[in-house]
């Protein structure tokens, strides 16, 4: 029995030999995702969030 669990967590940590760049086009794909949205955020909300943070800055002064 604890052969067999050794050998299932062997392949499941280790990459087969075709998929071991997958791993870095999967991250690549993430960040890129992440990117998008932040601008698209920034897109939406930068104008509101400026006039915010400046009206507060300037009510400090």
């Amino acid at each position: 029995m604890k052969q067999r669990w050794q050998a299932w967590i062997t392949r499941r940590t280790q990459p087969a030999g075709n998929e071991s760049g997958q791993g870095l086009a999967e991250y690549g794909l993430i960040l890129a995702l992440i990117a998008v949205v932040c601008a698209g955020a920034l897109a939406t909300f930068g104008q509101g969030l400026s006039n915010l943070i400046g009206w507060q800055l300037f009510n400090q002064f």
